[in-house]
């Protein structure tokens, strides 16, 4: 029953992940990228880490999703701007390239680590013990990477918003 419901969960957030980037519509991918995300807080859910699921929801399916997608609304342009280009076949062959030399590596390092065939049970480490190292002694790290990821996408805004030397903005 467990594995039953662990395939469906991985083949539910694949799914979707595999969707999102095959669509050519911005706000199409957008929501399917946070059903894959929906998909990895099961996973956690399954595997016992429902704090790590609350986060997943809370960080990645509520608020990186609506900046993702005020992102992607307060950006677009006219479907002449994303038009393909020429080489696009070219940058496509060496994208797959170089994720199956990252799945290569990876698959390599699993395979070749050997575990313990029984590993000695950890400390229960309880929702308040992680939330008062958040708050406690990690707080500021917390802030510093919450304004890095705040300016970034700021950024990202900015520069994807900038018109192009020399060109003119679509008239009404």
């Amino acid at each position: 029953m467990m594995t039953a419901l662990l395939i469906i969960i991985s083949l539910a957030t694949l799914t979707a992940a595999a969707a999102a980037m095959s669509l050519r519509n911005l706000i199409h991918s957008v929501l399917l990228l946070i059903g894959s995300w929906l998909g990895v807080a099961a996973f956690y859910l399954w595997a016992g880490a429902e704090f790590v699921a609350f986060a997943q929801l809370l960080v990645y399916v509520g608020a990186v999703s609506m900046v993702v997608l005020f992102a992607v609304l307060l950006t677009r342009r006219s479907r002449t701007d994303v038009a393909v280009a020429p080489d696009s076949l070219g940058r496509a062959f060496w994208a797959v390239l170089a994720a199956a030399t990252v799945l290569c590596v990876l698959a390599y390092g699993v395979l070749k680590t050997h575990l313990p065939a029984s590993a000695a049970p950890s400390a229960k480490v309880t929702v308040r013990d992680l939330g008062n190292l958040l708050m406690g002694p990690h707080a500021a790290a917390l802030i510093v990477i919450g304004l890095i990821l705040t300016v970034a996408m700021l950024g990202g805004v900015v520069i994807a918003a900038t018109d192009a030397p020399g060109k003119k903005e679509d008239a009404p």
